[in-house]
């Protein structure tokens, strides 16, 4: 699957967009209020990534507004220092999905994204098509469904991306999506392709299981984690690297 890349662009900002999905995208697509004014805004979640669904004429899409977190949010907000179009977040993370795309792997499909320029920095937004029927890896583990099988299926999924040479910037349960026939990794800011390096990967798995850990997967004692989850989850991942 590749990506139809057609740019509409001015001297304050610039919508870069697959024309395969959707033949035309203006300004009024990353405007969550226009898409409630036309009964089409399904939900809309605040926090860090300003999250909303909408019923688009491509589909059901997420629409997330890039915003930054930790101490330097407080001072830059949902500012990012402009350094050149192609070295803006969502046109970064358009173009990775597009390349996670081509290669085959489980990832969210890049619909549009959109920068606004104001003056030294810029502001971001990302339109991706919705994964159905699916949710995230630390709601099973609240739900009690993440048991080995699952485990080694993460371990796999997380494999595939890695022996691609796909890096994750923030691999945590909440990016990987549960769905009855495949699992899928998501939300790509800051990720790029690297060359294939033990280093890079094992430093990937670890915030994994810190993720799982901080979530609660060792309530029954780190041991039985170890055993029961996060081993199988290595086996699955050893193996799927070297086939």
């Amino acid at each position: 699957m590749s990506i139809q890349e057609r740019i509409r662009e001015d001297d304050a900002e610039a919508i870069l967009f697959d024309a395969a999905v959707s033949p035309q995208v203006d300004a009024r697509w990353f405007d969550p209020e226009a898409w409630d004014a036309a009964g089409a805004l399904r939900r809309q979640g605040g926090g860090r990534g300003g999250v909303a669904i909408i019923d688009t004429p491509a589909g059901e899409c997420v629409l997330r507004h890039y915003r930054r977190g930790g101490m330097v949010a407080r001072l830059m907000g949902d500012r990012y220092l402009w350094k050149g179009a192609d070295q803006t977040r969502c046109f970064a993370e358009f173009r990775l999905l597009g390349l996670i795309a081509t290669l085959g792997l489980p990832g969210p499909q890049a619909v549009a994204c959109r920068y606004r320029r104001q003056g030294l920095f810029y502001t971001a937004d990302l339109i991706t098509r919705r994964i159905a029927d699916a949710q995230t890896l630390a709601e099973c583990l609240a739900q009690g469904l993440l048991d080995g099988e699952l485990a080694e299926l993460v371990g796999a999924l997380v494999a595939r991306f890695h022996r691609a040479g796909i890096w994750h910037a923030d691999l945590n349960a909440h990016n990987v999506l549960v769905r009855a026939d495949e699992l899928f990794l998501i939300d790509f800011d800051r990720g790029r392709q690297r060359s294939p390096d033990e280093g890079w990967q094992q430093a990937n798995l670890a915030r994994l299981r810190r993720s799982l850990l901080k979530l609660g997967a060792a309530a029954q004692g780190e041991a039985v984690f170890e055993e029961q989850l996060w081993k199988p989850l290595v086996y699955r991942y050893e193996r799927t690297l070297r086939a």
